[in-house]
């Protein structure tokens, strides 16, 4: 199956010759022959404008490939206008499938016919996607909605390229010199998972509600209602929203919209559900994004297609705020130094080559204004460049990303002047401020500690258990190697312990330097305080 699906993805790069669109003059000799020699040059040139055969190349492609042209199409500072314009199509008007094989699979899907579940249901679809499209209907309750369903057989098509994928990745990892420390493998492995977790709609409509919930009566972001009575795997039912697409710049510069506050609000949306909620929508393309009507002065986001949903631990939030704030503030020695700290280069990095890599990637691109600055363009100056130290790519931020660059490239397509550093650098001070505050230490370690005394009777056996070699293992082991990788591991586990008592020293002198908190103590019995320290002891040494 995979050979057979390279083969077809060849076809349509020959059918619609999109070798056309690279630039040859800037190709070194050998691959300029291959341009020149491949397979496509025996067919025809296509009549369509080079967009276009980008477009329907990619539609032809499938699911996958139709995603990727959404992605692009938000790029506007890196693709030509007539190709980012015919890319924009993607988005929300991918050839609908027949409407007859709609009704007969929403009927199924509900166990009744269209007319016992709505009052109105309009058969032409209002929107198509690479996944699903969308119909409007009425309940019988008078209230207007949108009727979501599965593209029929696309499960089929998605498991065809995902194989293909996974098999390339494999490939890469092994042939290439950069391709283990791409981690390509995991990367595909993470978007199988994603993107058979968007064929699910449950899921979507699950993500829908909490997504709503998080930002209930916000001034900034609406999400619909959804229905779940008339919600299934592959039908999902929802509020209908009224809004003005956030690409009809004209409509919106029409009714007066304040455009500055629009861009940084989107810039706000991204940070809050990124670190405050740890539940970003990471789909945030222009076709799932409408501004409300007749709110000009305050403009208010509209978000639909929630399918799919970023998350990050909290170690991965930590660092990263620290890591971009430290870009912000071009502190080129604390991004080299959190890079090792977290794992993301090797621990023996060189700190200061790795620090003057950064900066001679940074400093150039800071002396233009921030607000022509494309945080897109730094990011891949710095992979670039991290290629040097063997810096992995990290599975969990890739869809991180991915979010982000779409949301600087709508940023700035509604408000060119969009400085994305200068908005977002209150908010992650702010954020690693609150965070790290003495109350929002006490409530974390407040909600914990009850798992901690729980656990407290089993933790000797359990140090015990850790402390306990495997004679298999010390048998099979090379002496004189293992004798260096235990010292090595004794000094790292110290050093790690080390950091956490002093992590934990710093937070516990915070805590007592609050006069409330002081306060509050007094009032503990003396036998909860003592059962803290011995837990906290423990789990110290425990860790």
């Amino acid at each position: 199956m995979g050979l057979r699906r390279l083969l077809v993805i060849c076809w349509i790069i020959c059918h619609y010759r999109l070798d056309t669109l690279i630039p040859a003059e800037k190709l070194p000799l050998r691959a300029r022959l291959l341009l020149r020699l491949g397979p496509w040059r025996l067919f025809p040139r296509r009549h369509f404008s080079r967009g276009e055969r980008l477009r329907c190349a990619l539609e032809n492609l499938g699911p996958i490939f139709i995603k990727f042209g959404q992605i692009l199409s938000t790029r506007r500072d890196l693709l030509a206008d007539d190709i980012s314009d015919e890319l924009a199509k993607l988005q929300d008007q991918v050839p609908p499938f027949c409407s007859k094989l709609a009704v007969t699979t929403i009927e199924t899907a509900l166990g009744k016919s269209i007319d016992e579940l709505f009052a109105a249901f309009d058969t032409q679809a209002l929107a198509s996607a690479s996944i699903a499209q969308v119909h409007t209907a009425t309940l019988h309750s008078n209230i207007d909605v949108v009727v979501k369903v599965v593209r029929p057989g696309i499960e089929r098509t998605i498991s065809a390229d995902v194989r293909l994928l996974q098999t390339l990745a494999g490939l890469v990892e092994r042939h290439i010199p950069d391709g283990r420390r791409l981690r390509p493998v995991e990367v595909v492995e993470d978007y199988r998972h994603t993107i058979f977790d968007e064929l699910d709609l449950k899921r979507e409509g699950a993500n829908t509600s909490q997504l709503r919930r998080n930002f209930k009566d916000s001034e900034i972001l609406y999400v619909p209602e959804v229905y779940w009575d008339y919600t299934r795997r592959n039908v999902l039912v929802m509020e209908r929203i009224h809004g003005i697409p956030v690409t009809d710049v004209a409509t919106l510069r029409e009714q007066g919209t304040d455009m500055k506050k629009l861009a940084e609000r989107g810039v706000e949306i991204f940070f809050t559900q990124v670190f405050r909620d740890s539940f970003f929508h990471a789909d945030m393309h222009p076709g799932n994004i409408f501004i409300a009507h007749n709110r000009p002065s305050s403009p208010q986001y509209i978000a639909i297609d929630c399918a799919i949903i970023g998350s990050l631990s909290d170690f991965d939030q930590y660092y990263l705020a620290r890591n971009l704030l430290a870009i912000f503030q071009r502190n080129y020695r604390e991004v080299a130094e959190l890079h090792v700290e977290c794992g993301w280069v090797p621990p023996e990095t060189r700190i200061h080559e790795f620090e003057a890599a950064i900066r001679s990637v940074s400093e150039p691109i800071f002396e233009k204004p921030l607000s022509e600055i494309s945080f897109g363009q730094l990011l891949v100056y710095l992979f670039q460049t991290a290629r040097r130290f063997d810096m992995e790519v990290q599975p969990s931020l890739v869809l991180l990303q991915k979010t982000l660059l779409n949301i600087e490239g709508l940023g700035r397509q509604l408000y060119p002047q969009l400085d994305l550093w200068s908005t977002a650098m209150p908010f992650l001070e702010r954020w690693v401020r609150d965070r790290y505050s003495p109350q929002s230490m006490l409530k974390r370690v407040s909600h914990r500690l009850p798992g901690w005394l729980e656990q407290l009777p089993n933790l000797p056996e359990t140090l015990l258990e850790r402390g306990t070699p495997s004679r298999h293992n010390m048998q099979n082991e090379n002496s004189h190697y293992k004798g260096e990788l235990d010292a090595l591991i004794r000094q790292q586990a110290a050093r790690a312990r080390n950091q956490r008592i002093a992590i934990i020293a710093a937070i516990s002198a915070a805590l007592l330097a609050d006069p409330g908190i002081r306060e509050g103590l007094r009032h503990l019995p003396d036998s909860s305080i003592v059962l803290f320290g011995i837990a906290l002891y423990f789990f110290i040494r425990s860790r």
